[in-house]
């Protein structure tokens, strides 16, 4: 999910319950504060907001709550806050830095485990935390106790595949529309989670159900046209949904809280 803001920077909670009743029949969890959300650039007060108001309207749906923090400090911290707000699950990336081991990143996920009980999804990207988890390490991550999902945006096919292989027993979801007919159908992902789903949310539950080159070629061309594909995606998301009345302006976060 986008985070939806006032013009005074501030969580729009209006924009929040029409984002979400715009999706509701679409979709089966909502995520709220991760990249789309411009979860590293929000303040602790907006990231509170936005959990908080996700949490309030869901009307039973579960929320995901995002956390990327360049710390596993910081990480506990705000994943207890979630915890007491009510999510279903935290999504969690590493810690920002680009020389840490394989080793360091295992213990990030383990000491979030032992620190706090709330389920946790594990979020692959390099993007913004400058590094990349091996295959290896994820299945020794997937093995801790409540890990309950992987949001896999490496941005490959063939290791989204061997990762599906290799973690039977966790749902793995797709954070690329690009690569969807890739990794779709027998064997392939449990899901999606990305940008794309804050405006076609059909479009990407019929490409799994029923994948295709066709319905390639329609998400790619729809992203296109939103700007999905953008290294600003969030912002040219706001434009489209603010234009369609879904949330009240098409503010961005611009500086780190």
């Amino acid at each position: 999910m986008v985070t939806p803001l006032t013009e005074a920077g501030e969580v729009s909670e209006p924009s929040v319950r029409r984002l979400v009743e715009s999706l509701r029949s679409e979709v089966t969890g909502l995520m709220p504060a991760l990249s789309t959300g411009e979860g590293w650039k929000l303040s602790d007060r907006q990231w509170h907001e936005v959990v908080a108001y996700t949490v309030r309207h869901a009307d039973g749906l579960p929320v995901l709550a995002g956390v990327q923090s360049p710390t596993t400090e910081e990480v506990i911290a705000r994943a207890k806050e979630a915890q007491a707000l009510g999510v279903a699950a935290i999504a969690v990336t590493t810690p920002f830095s680009p020389d840490l081991t394989q080793e360091e990143i295992y213990e990030h996920y383990r000491a979030i485990r032992e620190a706090v009980p709330v389920p946790l999804f594990v979020y692959n990207e390099k993007a913004l935390s400058g590094n990349q988890i091996e295959l290896d390490t994820l299945v020794r991550v997937c093995a801790l106790p409540g890990v309950v999902g992987i949001k896999e945006s490496s941005g490959s096919a063939e290791f989204t595949r061997k990762l599906v292989a290799a973690v039977p027993e966790i749902p793995v979801f797709e954070g690329w529309e690009n690569l969807l007919h890739e990794v779709t159908g027998p064997g392939g992902v449990a899901g999606f989670i990305g940008p794309l789903a804050n405006l076609e949310p059909g479009l990407a539950n019929a490409m799994l159900a029923q994948p295709s080159e066709r319905r390639q070629r329609e998400i790619d061309a729809t992203c296109e046209r939103y700007g999905l594909f953008n290294d600003d995606w969030y912002r040219h998301l706001k434009k489209e949904l603010h234009r369609r009345g879904v949330i009240d302006t098409d503010a961005v976060v611009e500086e780190a809280g």
